[in-house]
């Protein structure tokens, strides 16, 4: 019913893509270019966050399965949560190549940044150019160093205080949708999602910050992290890595802790199966 009634604004917001119906017959899914996978629970009163990912992991599990099936080529975006590790968990499932499984969350959380910033500064958010880093939630890495707005550094637009608050709201910007909502954001993920699909179709080579495997970028291994990428038609075609600073480094070191955390939650879980 969403996706009909987005369909339904092309004519307005003049696109030509389209909505040709649902399915839960796979087979009908058959070589796709990309699939994102958005299955999953939110997280309920009571339930562990090693519940969450024990019942997360094995709904990503079966329909990665699935796509391996009946899409062998496809490449997959996952924005199941929890993300990092929702992440992990199809690229252990497809036994792909980790340049075509990747997570959507900095695009998402980058625009947050962006529209925060430019609601406090009053400007168009399309002159803002961002770059957030890390794990999906309150570790994430927002830099202001890489922020500008119209070529200039926000630094140089707005006190320090004021950035840091907005730097603290984007952290926890989807716990304040669903504070108003009393559900998930869909609109601005699917958006999000949406973009990330168009640049591989298009093979545009966008530079996105996108949760990818690392072997070595950032002295960082066998982790799924968010980092800026340059994204085409073969997936993540370059990660492109940052020279931060110390206290950049810091804050990137912690938000690796605790994706590592949540990934060993589930190494745990494959190893007593």
């Amino acid at each position: 019913g969403k996706a009909l009634d987005i369909w339904q604004t092309s004519p307005v917001n003049l696109y030509d893509s389209r909505t040709i119906g649902s399915t839960s017959n796979y087979e009908m899914t058959k070589d796709s270019e990309v699939v994102v996978i958005t299955s999953g629970l939110p997280r309920k009163p009571g339930m562990s966050r090693d519940d969450l990912i024990a019942t997360n992991a094995g709904i990503v599990k079966s329909v990665t399965e699935n796509i391996v099936k009946y899409s062998p080529n496809a490449k997959i975006i996952v924005v199941s949560n929890p993300l990092d590790v929702m992440t992990y968990c199809a690229y252990l499932s497809a036994n792909f190549d980790s340049s075509k499984v990747f997570g959507m969350a900095g695009v998402l959380d980058t625009a947050r940044y962006r529209a925060f910033l430019a609601s406090e500064l009053n400007v168009s958010p399309k002159d803002i150019q961002a770059v957030l880093m890390g794990g999906h939630g309150d570790t994430m890495v927002p830099l202001p160093r890489y922020t500008t707005v119209g070529g200039i550094p926000v630094t140089e637009l707005i006190e320090e205080d004021k950035l840091n608050e907005i730097i603290e709201r984007t952290k926890f910007g989807g716990g304040e949708i669903v504070k108003l909502l009393g559900t998930s954001a869909w609109y601005a993920p699917g958006a999000s999602a949406a973009q990330m699909v168009e640049a591989i179709v298009r093979d545009q080579k966008r530079i996105f910050p996108v949760c990818a495997w690392l072997q070595g970028e950032y002295n960082l291994n066998d982790i799924y992290l968010g980092v800026p990428v340059v994204l085409g038609k073969n997936g993540i075609e370059k990660i492109i890595e940052l020279q931060l600073n110390d206290a950049e480094k810091e804050l990137l070191a912690e938000s690796v802790e605790a994706v590592r955390s949540v990934m060993g939650v589930l190494d745990n879980m494959n190893a007593s199966v």
